[in-house]
């Protein structure tokens, strides 16, 4: 027998299961306590954790990784010197050491025997690409919102986290909210009556930008964060967030950036009555020009199911008759109408018609929806039992096609009919050919 001390989690696993920890779906099922001090993981039974894009949103979750403690964050890597260089020494500050390895290339970071889970927090066009590597190499992910710039990046990175059995996590963290959970079960139970409508808004894009070509800042590898995206010449501040949100060779636009968060909430909420053929029209207003921007800054999109639902996506600013119904005017929100009352939810709070129905109490008999806390630690949570996350892959593409079918929609300027079921627009070979995009060599999917 193997002395307990010398028993790793991986070769545990490994030699029960009789396969690689990568290729597996085992419950880890022996407890920290058995090779630590209680409450402090033993090094054999902690989670470690490498992230890729370290700005400010991948510092954020970076530092929900840092405060839980059967997790360690031993490695960042960015692009930008700066980044990466600045969260190093925020990691090694918060264990008072100096453990936590930079990378330039990500795939240095992926190939580590030793990384579990993966954070992808990199520009958009990267998120795919990234977690397809992450997931190849047998790591977990915590991705991101959204997903991919185009629905094919959706498509591929959904095959193969079903493929290589990884937990996945869409960082849509608001499903791990009280408020929008509690939202989306008066829906499902009926106590809003019959659901007609989604009401959905979401901050707009912005638009200019510098396009004459300026030098490479030294601590950026530009090249590399071009990566699958056309090469065009570096302008000032390009790589930085006040202008690459907005740029359609690196993301969709707010449309999808920030509107999946809304979205998301909406096909929560949903469930089955935004089942079907969808049809998808609307309209958008574009920035000029004489900037970098181009990708849309407001949009109106319908999209109508069979079910008799139909939800209004629209860029903020909103409708003014849904400020006065709903009685906030916050840049963001979901609002669910029935036959009999309607519930708004945004990051504020919760509000509903008729007020009683924030005093629900559910009872054995109401269908209730998976509750999580605090998004890093369900995907933990989840990277132990290998139990589904609560927004697992198949619930972060379902979400994310909806915003990049919008933006086609509003491209065309176009009814649309989307099948869910196939995946492709009805009899339209124009929208079907913007579902894939060409990736700059050495890049593919």
């Amino acid at each position: 027998m193997h002395n307990c001390k010398n028993i790793t989690r991986r070769s545990f696993l490994e030699k029960v299961a009789g396969t690689t920890v990568g290729a597996i779906g085992f419950p880890y099922i022996i407890r920290s306590s058995a090779f630590g001090q209680a409450g402090t993981p033993a090094p054999s039974e902690r989670i470690n954790v490498g992230c890729i894009g370290v700005g400010p949103q991948g510092t954020g979750v970076m530092g929900n990784f840092l405060d839980q403690k059967d997790a360690r964050v031993v490695a960042v890597c960015d692009v930008k010197k700066t980044a990466r260089e600045a969260a190093q020494t925020l990691v090694n500050k918060h264990y008072n050491d100096t453990g936590c390895t930079t990378y330039n290339d990500f795939r240095e970071l992926v190939a580590r025997n030793d990384i579990d889970v993966v954070l992808v927090a990199t520009c958009d066009h990267w998120h795919v690409l990234t977690s397809l590597a992450a997931v190849k190499a047998g790591k977990d992910v915590y991705c991101e919102k959204p997903l991919g710039v185009s629905i094919a990046e959706d498509q591929a990175l959904r095959a193969a986290v079903h493929r290589y059995s990884r937990a996945f996590q869409f960082g849509t963290m608001q499903r791990s909210s009280r408020d929008f959970r509690f939202a989306c079960e008066l829906v499902r139970n009926g106590r809003i009556g019959k659901l007609h409508t989604i009401n959905v808004w979401s901050p707009g894009s912005a638009s200019g930008g510098p396009l004459k070509p300026a030098p490479i800042p030294d601590w950026l590898d530009y090249d590399l964060w071009l990566g699958p995206a056309p090469y065009i010449p570096y302008t000032q501040d390009r790589c930085s967030n006040q202008w690459w949100w907005y740029i359609s060779d690196y993301a969709v636009g707010f449309i999808a950036g920030w509107g999946i968060h809304p979205i998301d909430i909406a096909v929560w909420g949903g469930a089955d009555k935004l089942s079907g053929p969808i049809e998808v029209e609307g309209k958008g207003a574009w920035p000029t020009p004489d900037g970098v921007c181009d990708t849309a800054m407001n949009w109106n999109v319908t999209c109508k199911y069979p079910t008799g639902v139909t939800i209004d996506f629209t860029g903020y600013p909103f409708p003014e008759e849904w400020q006065k119904r709903y009685g906030r005017t916050t840049s963001h929100g979901t609002a669910f109408e029935g036959t009999d009352g309607w519930v708004h939810v945004d990051r504020e709070g919760i509000n509903a018609y008729p007020k009683e129905l924030l005093s629900t109490q559910f009872g054995p008999n109401d269908a209730r929806l998976y509750e999580s806390n605090n998004h890093v630690r369900n995907l933990l949570d989840c990277v132990k039992s290998r139990a589904l996350t609560i927004c697992p892959i198949d619930e972060s593409v379902r979400g994310d096609i909806l915003c990049q079918i919008s933006d086609i929609a509003i491209r065309l300027e176009q009814k649309l009919v989307w099948d869910q079921a196939k995946e492709r627009f009805v009899n339209n070979d124009i929208a079907n050919r913007r579902l894939s995009r060409s990736m700059r060599s050495p890049w593919t999917l």
